[in-house]
């Protein structure tokens, strides 16, 4: 059973009082004057239940009886929910125009109210240490969690009857005076140089009481130096909703995270293990699906059946008519997952309510998991969720769906299916396409509101030869997993028929919910870890089963990086740039209209520029690149295995030969003359450095060295150095014009090796090295500066013979700078 959770309570001080004793009757005279004295009201007295929630109080009756009195706000709390958890979430509800987007989250934390005498203390509760009760290190535990009091109160009356035991505080000063947690927060403060909250101009708009929740919108303004807009106030308002959400008695129980199975958690430091360490234990953030009783013996039988409770989703009433119906399509096609888990029915998308059959219905509200259509020129879509901290039960989500959303499909769509889909050629696409598009997006960011992160490592299971078959592709999608950015099918070339363009709810979708979610029903928690393995080890060598993380700060498994497709990095983009190089003569026409101007063109040229470098990304990844794959005790094979000598050759090929060699193609005067003035060269310059200097990275070569020594075949770093080098300076052999876009590219070169030589890994703050990928290496100590000075005692002696044979006067005076610049960098002078 799911293991008590720690508690810090405080009992509440009893009053006592003390009746006149007749031994003292010859001194009451005197001490009755003197009590009356000390008796006499003070300003923050109990008073009469009546004197404080008068006749003209306005009440909301719910979670708390909630009482309007003129300008203040008093919450009733019943005997029964003191020291109960409570979820708050604080949201920007409206908000001015440059700060965030009305519906975006701000703070999330776990609520107690607690009585201690006439005083109530509003409590934030930490799960993050606990142990079991019943042991002796729960004392440590407890005296090392105090809980800090976020606020107090006075009581102000009691109400007591046959039924309650109800106490009365005034809470309008929470939410008028300047608390940080349940308002703005320091993060957001400091661009806008916000000194301090008006109290003049903030108040309390409304705040609504349910059975389960209270919902508090309240406006503050805040003095800043810097607002984004109507600066001539001097100041920012916004509106915030918090929302109070009782969660229940009993937990959900958990499901232990493995992480075999990409999912979102939560955890716990449990010192109350068995292990001979503090451990952190970590469990799934998923919804309470549970099989009806009456249904049981259908389940057992395998048949299909709908969740006590399924999962909701409402579409703002914000969200354009046009656009619901596919929002609602991506939301549903979750359907087919949950069916995996054995259920029916288990996700459901709505219209909310209108304004004349619920007036206080709002998206803010935990009970309603709601997209939100927010107006913000943001390009993108994103899914959080609320989850219950003690076991991982999700208790709501919103989806944030930002109208510009609209124009990075447009983008991904143009520049990665127009050279084969005359439905993206133009920048503005049919409804029936941008709803296909927004249908795709939505089952994504339903996902993460799921549970599930991205998968990056799943578009890698399908051979690249694959994507461009229209069998294949219309069964299984361009992926295994929605949850890849595997965006659009930039593989399939024209002439290979009806392909489809971009992944469904595909294989892993399947496998990851029916492990998240299907009920194990005569299991609970560490119990059903056997079932999980098997069905982990069922599918363990399935490629289209794997999941890879998401790498942040620097690709090193060059088999899960974002926005590709296909086993083969170089093969794949030979094909993209195929299709770049047949949309290109194109731009013009498929972008003009008449009395437009050339933006929208200079927009879509520089979509092309993007997806040309992403293919670059992909390939330099695997050079040095390391594949990790997750496995347990019980499986074969090692976790970490280095990119064969073959695919690194392949990458130093390619990059030489579509990057490093000067791609013309790419450089269109006929679009260049209409969109700016200057700059076209080196904007491809720009391209090339930053690939030079993802290559010519220290940790890529900690990788190389250390698999130098680990694999006789490895592909040393050695060999990487002369093979770059052969291909940036391969005029210098032939005695060619070196024209200028080499030149700028052959600087860059030398200026990246003069760092190497000069420079230091950049450190990562401790705080963010769990989720940034980076190999460190000691560059002093290593080998890497003594490869550098080879190259370029390599570099200036073929520089020096090569001033001998050009006849170019350009290509002579580069070569002469070029021999200046090694030389300092070798033999550098004050």
């Amino acid at each position: 059973m799911f293991k008590k959770i720690i508690y810090l309570s405080f009992v509440a001080v009893l009053m006592l009082s003390f009746n006149s004793c007749s031994i003292f009757k010859g001194k009451t005279k005197a001490k009755s004057s003197a009590n009356a004295q000390a008796k006499r009201p003070s300003k923050g007295d109990i008073k009469p239940y009546s004197k404080v929630i008068t006749k003209s109080a306005k009440t909301d009756k719910g979670l708390f009886d909630v009482h309007q009195v003129k300008d203040n706000y008093f919450f009733e709390i019943p005997d029964s929910l003191f020291n109960r958890e409570m979820l708050m979430v604080t949201r920007i509800a409206k908000t001015a125009r440059g700060i965030g987007f009305g519906g975006g989250k701000q703070n999330e934390q776990v609520l107690r109210w607690q009585r201690k005498g006439d005083k109530v203390h509003l409590r934030v509760v930490s799960y993050q240490v606990v142990a079991n009760d019943s042991l002796p290190v729960h004392e440590a535990v407890v005296n090392s969690n105090f809980e800090p009091i976020l606020y107090s109160f006075d009581v102000k009356a009691y109400k007591k009857d046959s039924i309650n035991n109800n106490t009365v505080v005034d809470v309008t000063k929470l939410f008028t005076d300047d608390v940080q947690a349940i308002g703005l927060q320091k993060r957001s403060r400091r661009p806008y140089k916000i000194s301090r909250l008006d109290k003049s101009r903030s108040y309390i708009d409304t705040i609504r009481s349910y059975p389960k929740n209270i919902e508090i919108r309240h406006v503050k303004t805040y003095n800043a130096g810097q607002p984004p807009s109507n600066s001539s106030t001097g100041s920012v308002s916004l509106q915030f909703s918090n929302s109070m959400i009782l969660l229940s008695k009993e937990p959900m129980e958990r499901r232990y995270f493995d992480q075999r199975v990409g999912w979102f958690t939560s955890r716990q430091t449990d010192y109350g293990l068995p292990a001979q360490k503090s451990k952190t234990v970590e469990y799934l953030d998923r919804w309470r699906l549970e099989v009806k009783e009456e249904d049981i013996e259908k389940f057992k039988r395998g048949e299909l059946v709908e969740p006590k409770k399924p999962i909701v989703y409402y579409i703002d009433r914000a969200t354009p008519q046009q656009w619901r119906k596919y929002i609602k399509q991506g939301i549903e096609d979750w359907q087919v997952a949950f069916e995996a888990a054995g259920f029916k029915n288990a996700i459901i998308a709505k219209d909310p309510p209108t304004k004349e059959e619920d007036p206080d219905w709002s998206p803010e509200d935990v009970r309603y998991s709601v997209v939100r259509y927010l107006a913000s020129p943001i390009p993108n879509a994103n899914g959080p969720h609320v989850s219950d901290p003690r076991s991982g039960e999700i208790l709501e989500s919103d989806i944030n769906w930002y109208h510009n959303v609209m124009t990075l499909l447009r983008n991904w769509f143009f520049v990665q299916t127009a050279a084969i889909n005359p439905e993206a050629r133009g920048v503005e696409f049919k409804n029936e396409v941008m709803g296909r598009l927004i249908r795709f997006v939505s089952a994504h960011e339903v996902g993460h509101t799921l549970g599930l992160p991205h998968n990056m490592g799943s578009s890698v299971a399908y051979k690249v030869e694959d994507l461009r078959d229209p069998e294949f592709t219309k069964k299984y999608g361009t992926a295994p997993s929605i949850m890849d950015y595997a965006r659009f099918n930039y593989i399939a070339q024209p002439g290979d028929g009806d392909v489809a363009l971009m992944p469904n709810i595909g294989p892993y979708d399947k496998y990851s919910i029916k492990w998240g979610y299907r009920p194990i029903l005569d299991k609970v928690g560490k119990e059903e870890k056997p079932v999980l393995d098997q069905w982990i080890l069922e599918k363990a060598g399935n490629p289209m089963y794997r999941f890879g993380k998401q790498q942040i700060g620097g690709v090193i498994d060059p088999s899960s990086q974002t926005e590709d497709l296909g086993d083969d990095s170089m093969r794949a983009s030979e094909l993209g740039i195929e299709n770049l190089k047949r949309i290109v003569p194109n731009l013009i026409e498929w972008t003009a209209e008449d009395g437009k101007n050339y933006d929208d063109l200079e927009d879509l040229y520089s979509q092309v520029f993007g997806q040309y470098n992403r293919y670059m990304g992909h390939v330099t990844a695997n050079v040095g690149g390391v594949y990790e794959y997750y496995k347990t005790y019980d499986q074969d094979g090692a976790v970490y295995v280095h990119t064969p000598r073959d695919k690194q050759v392949r990458a130093i090929e390619f990059l030489n030969e579509q990057l490093f060699e000067t791609p013309q193609w790419l450089l269109d005067d006929e679009i260049f003359n209409k969109i700016q003035f200057d700059g076209y060269v080196e904007r491809l310059t720009a391209y090339q450095e930053r690939t030079l200097d993802n290559l010519l990275d220290f940790g890529r070569f900690a990788r190389m060295m250390e698999n130098e020594e680990l694999n006789e075949d490895a592909y040393s770093a050695l060999e990487m150095m002369g093979d770059l080098r052969e291909g940036l300076f391969k005029e210098l052999r032939s005695g060619q014009t070196i024209s200028r876009a080499r030149r700028n590219l052959q600087r860059s070169y030398i200026k990246r090796m003069h760092e190497l030589m000069t420079e230091e890994q950049r450190s990562i703050p401790s705080q963010y090295r769990a989720y940034i990928n980076q190999s460190n290496i000691d560059v002093e100590t290593s080998d890497i500066r003594p490869l550098v000075r080879g190259e370029l005692n390599s570099l200036l002696r073929d520089l020096r013979r090569a001033a001998r044979r050009t006849n170019d006067t350009m290509t002579l005076y580069h070569i002469r700078d070029a021999v200046k610049r090694v030389e300092n960098i070798l033999d550098p002078k004050d």
